[in-house]
């Protein structure tokens, strides 16, 4: 999750944000999704703004390429905030055990 400057306008965070992604897709990583929610209200003041442009991107890359991409984003002025969730691996479910024949 990345939370942006209010200040930007919406419709050039997809762009901005590809620029940072770049560096996912060239280090083998894949993008799955980036779902920009918009301009809402913080839960608390983040320097100096009530407000924030946030934005979840789904990717599947190695650690040292997130890390690497968390690295950038902080760095940039207009990102407030970053958060990074790996998301548990999704198990398959094991077949029912067939009854002992007696």
């Amino acid at each position: 999750m990345v939370i942006l400057d209010p200040d930007l306008e919406e419709r050039t965070v997809a762009p901005s944000l590809d620029q940072f992604l770049t560096v996912v897709r060239n280090g083998g990583g894949a993008v799955e999704k980036v779902d920009v929610w918009g301009r809402r209200r913080l839960s608390y003041e983040i320097r100096k703004s009530h407000e924030g442009i946030y934005a979840v991107i789904d990717l599947h890359a190695e650690p040292d390429i997130v890390a690497e991409l968390d690295r950038q984003l902080t760095l940039n002025e207009s990102v407030i905030r970053t958060k990074v969730i790996r998301l548990p691996d999704v198990k398959k479910p094991r077949a029912a055990r067939r009854p002992v024949a007696a």
